[in-house]
C-alpha cells in the first residue's frame, strides 16, 4: 500500500455514530474497527447506513472529504411517494435549501437495490407508496440529501451512501470492513508524508485564512500539513 497508507472501507449500520468515543454509550466505529490511528474522511449521519472511508494519512483524508476536490458520493434513497421528471430535473438542477442553493446533482429512479433489511424497518404506510433513487452529489452540507429530497416533496425513509469516487460498499455486509490498496493516482497525489497541497491555490488558502483570522492581511508564511481530523461528535 502506498507508503503504508491504511485505507479502509466499512459498510456503517444505522443507529451508529461516525466516530470512535461517545460519552452516552451509543455504538460507534469502535464497536466494529479495533484498528489504532485511523479516523474517519467524511461523515455519515447515524440514522444512514453505508460507506464509509477510513485512513491514517491526513493528506488522503483530506482529499477524500473535502467537498472542493468534488468527489462525487453516490446515495441510494428510499422516498415517500414517485417522483415525476419534474422532480428529477429539479434535483438535477439544484435545490434551494436554508443554506443556499445546491450544486447540480444527478438523479435517477432505479430498481429496489437487492440490499439487507434494515433494524428497525422504515416505518410503513400502507396508502403512500415508496421508490428508490439514486443521488449523486460532490457536496458535503449536513444532511444534505435528506434535505434536497424533502424539499422537492419526498421524504426519505431510508439513505445508503453506496459509492464515494471509485469505491463502494459492494461485497460488503453491514457491520463489516475491509483492507484495500491505495490507487496509485492517489498515491501520486498525496504520498504519506508529502504534505504540498497542489488542489488549492495560494490565494484562496490565504483569503480562507484570513477569514478565519489565522493570517494576517499581506502576511505569507508556511502552509501546515493537513492533520487527520477526528470525526465531530453528532446526535444525529
Amino acid at each position: 500500500m502506498g507508503s503504508m497508507t491504511k485505507l479502509i472501507l466499512f459498510n456503517k449500520p444505522y443507529d451508529v455514530l461516525t466516530q470512535f468515543t461517545d460519552s452516552e454509550g451509543r455504538k460507534t466505529l469502535a464497536d466494529y474497527i479495533g484498528i489504532p490511528g485511523i479516523y474517519p474522511a467524511g461523515r455519515l449521519d447515524r440514522d444512514s447506513e453505508g460507506l464509509v472511508i477510513l485512513t491514517d494519512d491526513g493528506r488522503l483524508q483530506h482529499l477524500i472529504s473535502d467537498p472542493r476536490h468534488k468527489l462525487e458520493k453516490t446515495y441510494w434513497v428510499q422516498v415517500e411517494g414517485i417522483p415525476d421528471e419534474g422532480t428529477l430535473a429539479a434535483l438535477k438542477c439544484g435545490v434551494l435549501l436554508n443554506d443556499g442553493m445546491t450544486a447540480p446533482a444527478k438523479a435517477r429512479l432505479m430498481e429496489e437495490p437487492g440490499i439487507w433489511p434494515r433494524t428497525p424497518p422504515i416505518r410503513y404506510r400502507a396508502a403512500i407508496p415508496t421508490v428508490w433513487v439514486e443521488l449523486k452529489i460532490t457536496e458535503g452540507r449536513n444532511r444534505q440529501v435528506r434535505r434536497m429530497t424533502a424539499a422537492v416533496g419526498h421524504p426519505a425513509l431510508r439513505l445508503i451512501r453506496y459509492a464515494i469516487g471509485e469505491w463502494t460498499i459492494d461485497g460488503l455486509a453491514p457491520g463489516s470492513w475491509k483492507a484495500v490498496e491505495l490507487p496509485l493516482h492517489y498515491a501520486q497525489k498525496s504520498p504519506k508524508g508529502d504534505m504540498t497541497d497542489d488542489l488549492e491555490t495560494t490565494r484562496h488558502r490565504r483569503r480562507r485564512d484570513r477569514a478565519r483570522g489565522t493570517l494576517p492581511h499581506g502576511g505569507g508564511g508556511k502552509r501546515r500539513p493537513h492533520r487527520l481530523q477526528p470525526a465531530r461528535r453528532t446526535s444525529r
